[in-house]
């Protein structure tokens, strides 16, 4: 059989660049509008994308065996059940700059395209890194591990709102671009001569324009910016953590850009049931030190030789059991609400 220099043979690769750019095109053109999506309508969705992602591990399992098709879907469920902390931050981002609810799908879109991207340069080089010798599992241990950490200090507590106008990103945007402080539509940006017929506006008395510049960025661009750089900052642990159950690009990749497909609609689905999943984050946290033994296991293991690693089935396994754990516990335990004074 003729294998390519990812691994697998043409027909793999090639029905994998079909299934992604097919489902791909189909996202683009079925949320073109602004209207915001109900919960049945994301639900559908999440259902569709999920059932693309196991037509893919179907696919898998009959052309390269069960082995091959559990990697995939380990690393399926891993980056979806990883999203979850990603999503709940992009919650609090869209609170922050209170964007209203038909234009964040259009934010989601053109962050998720960027996550891709992104996703499949750190795969390129953390696949890369392995090839440096053990040592590197060993950081990327450490990097999931320290993640958990910190997320279990942070103990989930939303009293205390960020302030994104200090975020790195929106800093460094509004360096780049002058800012007309309202939202002006679904646009990222805005021509100064749109905007000087907008100062002539009653309910724009008192705003004026920057010395310089002909294109002005909106309050929707600079939620775009600190959304993507963000989720740059959870692929620090997302793609370690991936690459934990494969080392193979292709299996790394493909699960990864699946589970991230079905993230914008995930997201509207997580949004109204936010209040019910009030453990999800402990199962999360569960998995990232898991994930992190793992990876531990496997790099002591090339240094030592103690034979000791989680195979996949059992990896599979337990992230299917952690996460059903953190949903039944949302069920059976939920958050009480506060007395109202």
């Amino acid at each position: 059989m003729e294998v390519s220099q990812l691994g697998f043979p043409p027909l793999t690769i090639a029905v994998f660049v079909a299934l992604a750019i097919g489902a791909m095109i189909i996202d683009m053109f079925t949320h073109r509008g602004d209207k915001p999506i109900s919960l049945f309508q994301a639900s559908a969705w999440s259902v569709f994308w999920i059932l693309i992602s196991f037509g893919f591990a179907g696919f898998l399992y009959i052309e390269h065996g069960p082995d091959v098709a559990t990697l995939f879907v380990t690393g399926y469920a891993l980056e979806k059940v990883l999203s979850v902390d990603n999503l709940f931050v992009f919650m609090a981002i869209f609170a922050w700059f209170k964007v209203p609810n038909g234009l964040r799908h259009r934010v989601l879109y053109w962050g998720i395209l960027g996550a891709i991207v992104f996703r499949l340069i750190f795969v390129a080089i953390g696949t890369g890194l392995l090839a440096l010798g053990p040592w590197v599992e060993v950081v990327f241990a450490l990097i999931v591990a320290w993640t958990a950490v910190m997320m279990l200090k942070s103990g989930g507590d939303d009293e205390e709102e960020e302030d994104y106008s200090q975020h790195m990103a929106y800093r460094f945007a509004k360096k780049l671009f002058p800012v007309w402080p309202k939202l002006h539509g679904h646009d990222f940006f805005v021509r100064r001569k749109t905007l000087e017929a907008e100062l002539t506006k009653p309910e724009n008395q008192g705003l004026s324009l920057a010395a310089k510049g002909g294109l002005f960025a909106t309050p929707l661009f600079l939620c775009l910016v600190v959304m993507e750089v963000s989720d740059v900052l959870f692929a620090f642990d997302s793609v370690p953590a991936i690459i934990a159950v494969s080392r193979e690009p292709l299996i790394v990749f493909s699960a990864m850009l699946f589970a991230i497909l079905g993230l914008r609609t995930m997201y509207f689905v997580l949004e109204a049931l936010k209040r019910y999943l009030v453990h999800l984050e402990k199962a999360v946290i569960a998995l990232l030190f898991f994930i992190a033994i793992k990876l531990g296991l496997n790099a002591t293991n090339h240094i030592f030789h103690h034979g000791y690693t989680i195979d996949p089935n059992t990896s599979l396994i337990i992230v299917v059991v952690v996460l059903a754990i953190g949903i039944f516990a949302s069920v059976l335990f939920p958050q009480k609400e506060e007395a109202q004074a």
